[in-house]
């Protein structure tokens, strides 16, 4: 028995799909980002280019001083194997620059073009749509966004490897 947990507590109770904290924020989460595939259509984006421009905008907005593929990788917690197809594809469509750094030809430098500033102003709209069109109200859905980042903090805390 789990200290404090009154939930399913014979075997055949635990292994049921529909009592696995996993399967639920598994199902909400691409329920979520399925429902950010209308407005994101309007904008030519998948979800995933939308997510690199999240941090592409606030890094342009900063002025970061090295906007990496790897530091990119590490913000959005994607290897590069995943990286490089969306940023090519980002590219392509021209919101988006990628230089080899000076000093080291296997890093590359990121950009936002012209374009890709002029798309953030309507990409505005896409947390807006998705709040009015939430069947939580917006507090539910700040503490919920809230909770979800501290487990996301507490879960990246227990797997990093610790210090001798």
């Amino acid at each position: 028995m789990i200290p404090g947990y009154s939930g399913a507590t014979t075997s055949q109770e635990l292994l049921k799909l529909d009592n696995q904290f996993c399967f639920a924020l598994h199902a909400a989460a691409r329920l979520v980002v399925r429902s950010y595939g209308p407005v994101l259509r309007e904008l030519d984006l998948t979800y995933p280019q939308y997510l690199v421009l999240l941090v592409l905008w606030e890094w342009d907005r900063e002025r970061q001083a090295r906007p990496t593929v790897t530091a990119l990788g590490e913000r959005l917690e994607l290897d590069s194997g995943t990286l490089t197809p969306l940023l090519r594809r980002l590219e392509q469509k021209g919101l988006i620059t990628r230089e080899r750094a000076v000093g080291d030809e296997r890093e590359r430098l990121l950009r936002v073009t012209r374009s890709g500033r002029a798309l953030r102003k309507s990409a505005r709209r896409v947390p807006l749509v998705l709040l009015e069109e939430s069947p939580l109200p917006v507090d539910e859905l700040l503490e919920l966004r809230d909770r979800l980042k501290a487990l996301r903090t507490r879960l990246a805390q227990q797997s990093a490897p610790s210090e001798p």
